[in-house]
């Protein structure tokens, strides 16, 4: 029996090969393949889409976070405070300008840092903070009197557009995610104008005019055949994010005794993910049962190597879900079949049922 897998990209990738063919030819025709009509577009649809006045493909989510940070011109001395349950570019980012990461404990249920958290972990060299929407669902945003910059990477139609949004959102482009490319990208929207012009400035050199650099920084461009295929599968999102709700629903459906990822009426599911006490038995039984499974994240921050003496509080919820987590299958192209095998093998856990 050939195992369900976490994810297949190949059957995203030949769901909608015919019609990138056609932006392929498109782009290599035109000879722009660097900051051209396709960028131009897909910046103008991600726009629309977020609700934010202005939109910027840069090279990846990471890239999308630090341009923002360094866009507030932050840097030595300053300190931003991250989740200490996240993927470690969030905190990188923070790093790549200079600043220090702070990390902030996470709450048991929702794996974001609760609102009134914040106000607790803040310095008086606190310049920022960084919300991340983990695992597709949306985190509430604190009312605070700091920029708060919110890392959306997996959060792809999880946010209301209408709602109170922070000063700019970092999008992440990884093939894996719910809007995924076909290679690194990313995005940065806000209704910022004199952020975004920074920003726009910083993601080719700091330059503003062939060869004058009014700013050091590097490369953080987007090539227009990623920008291709990101604006040929934007429109195919909401259906996906609808059938990745109906496999997480069939999940918890078949086995409510789960300790489930907290639900919300706007999750995007992009990881299905439950927290099991005894995680290594319980992949065991689930691969036994031709279940694949992942560990989205087995280190917190505070437990990093790289990061490991920047912490200064203890964060046990963060280490609890890095400790606990477990990803099952889901992604929008599952067969029905799949997420059967699935949702009965989960039923056959220990404590699965009500």
């Amino acid at each position: 029996m050939v195992p369900v897998p976490v994810v297949d990209l190949s059957r995203r990738t030949r769901r909608h090969a015919p019609a990138f063919a056609e932006v392929v030819e498109r782009v290599t025709a035109s000879g722009q393949v660097l900051l051209g009509p396709e960028l131009t577009g897909l910046e103008d649809d991600l726009a629309v889409w977020s609700g934010r006045r202005h939109a910027l493909g840069v090279a990846s989510g990471a890239a999308a976070i630090q341009l923002i940070l360094a866009g507030l011109g932050l840097g030595p001395g300053d300190e931003v405070l991250v989740p200490a349950f996240t993927a470690v570019p969030t905190a990188a980012a923070v790093c790549a300008v200079g600043a220090t990461p702070v990390f902030v404990d996470v709450d048991a249920s929702t794996a974001a840092v609760d609102p009134s958290s914040w106000a607790a972990a803040r310095t008086a060299r606190t310049r920022a903070i960084i919300v991340v929407h983990l695992y597709g669902r949306a985190a509430e945003l604190p009312d605070i009197d700091l920029p708060v910059i919110e890392d959306a990477a997996q959060a792809h139609g999880a946010l209301d557009p209408s709602a109170r949004r922070g000063l700019a959102i970092a999008w992440s482009f990884y093939p894996t995610k719910n809007l995924g490319g076909i290679g690194d990208g990313g995005a940065v929207t806000t209704d910022d104008d004199a952020l975004m012009a920074t920003i726009r400035t910083l993601r080719v050199h700091g330059m503003t005019e062939q060869y004058v650099h009014v700013a050091r920084s590097q490369n953080f461009r987007m090539s227009d055949l990623e920008a291709g295929w990101l604006r040929l599968v934007l429109p195919h999102l909401s259906a996906d994010n609808d059938r990745r709700r109906a496999v997480t629903a069939a999940y918890r459906q078949a086995a409510p005794g789960l300790v489930w990822h907290a639900d919300h009426p706007r999750h995007v599911h992009h990881l299905a993910v439950f927290r099991s006490a005894m995680r290594d038995e319980t992949r065991r039984v689930l691969a036994e049962a031709g279940v694949s499974t992942a560990i989205h994240y087995p280190l917190a921050l505070t437990h990093q190597p790289a990061y490991r003496a920047l912490t200064r509080t203890a964060c046990p919820q963060a280490e609890a879900w890095a400790a606990e987590c477990v990803t099952v299958p889901c992604f929008a192209e599952m067969t029905d079949d799949e997420v059967s095998r699935v949702a009965d093998a989960l039923a056959a856990l220990p404590g699965a049922a009500a």
